[in-house]
């Protein structure tokens, strides 16, 4: 259950020509909740920035002239997300880049694949919301995101919006965890929790069914077994036995 969700700044669009990466920016999720931990680089990629591309994150040249190239912080990027699930918008454009750099450093390290598994968020979204857009923008808005602070790309900023889209596409995030902000294990969640009910708590309303709904529910088992030709599975699962329990 431990993600990273990436994303990378480029000086272009294409490895064919030459482009590299010149930010990565990683946010972990542990059992869907934010764990606290990052990792962020800007990097130095021995190459002008496209002015097309500086317009989109505004990341200069001479910004990036005294950090880091990839090799020198590569291993502890593979460090970081060895055994994961990676959530990336656009997958391939990410994971094309990561690779191409893992090339330059030769052979013996391989490619993302061999590290971490891949979710590919805008898969996800064009199979959920077929026919619309499906930007990382037009996510924030369809699901109440606020990229308010997005004034340009940023490989750290954009993993950290994607998460909460992520989440909120998939079903929320305490919604599916039941988790609790105290004790248990080392991501903060309590597995007994869901056990451990306040003792004054309401009991729960119990409702029954009323005679003309049981009737209405017995006549729509008719139509049902009518058009099946006998029981319906509703009435095979009434008939079935139920297992005594041994001592």
């Amino acid at each position: 259950m431990r993600q990273i969700v990436l994303d990378t700044e480029t000086t272009g669009l294409e490895t064919a020509d030459g482009h590299r990466i010149i930010e990565v920016g990683c946010y972990e999720l542990n059992y869907r909740r934010p764990t606290g931990r990052t990792f962020h680089y800007y990097l130095n990629p021995d190459r002008e920035v496209d002015v097309g591309a500086q317009e989109v994150h505004g990341i200069t040249n001479g910004f990036l002239a005294d950090k880091p190239r990839f090799g020198e912080i590569a291993q502890a990027f593979i460090d970081f997300i060895r055994d994961a699930e990676l959530v990336i918008h656009n997958a391939p454009f990410d994971v094309g880049f990561l690779d191409y750099e893992l090339s330059l450093l030769g052979e013996a390290w391989g490619r993302v694949n061999d590290y971490a598994t891949v979710l590919d968020t805008l898969t996800m979204a064009r199979e959920m919301h077929p026919g619309q857009r499906n930007s990382l923008d037009a996510l924030c808005k369809r699901y109440e995101v606020d990229n308010s602070g997005r004034e340009f790309h940023g490989a750290l900023l954009d993993a950290q919006i994607l998460a909460d889209v992520y989440l909120a596409m998939t079903g929320g995030q305490a919604a599916l965890s039941l988790a609790t902000h105290g004790g248990g294990g080392e991501d903060g969640a309590d597995p007994e929790a869901i056990r451990r009910l306040p003792a004054d708590r309401p009991r729960l309303a119990v409702v029954t069914a009323s005679e003309s709904e049981r009737a209405a529910h017995e006549a729509w088992l008719e139509r049902l077994d009518e058009a099946a030709g006998g029981p319906c599975l509703w009435r095979q699962l009434e008939m079935e036995p139920v297992a005594e329990s041994g001592e």
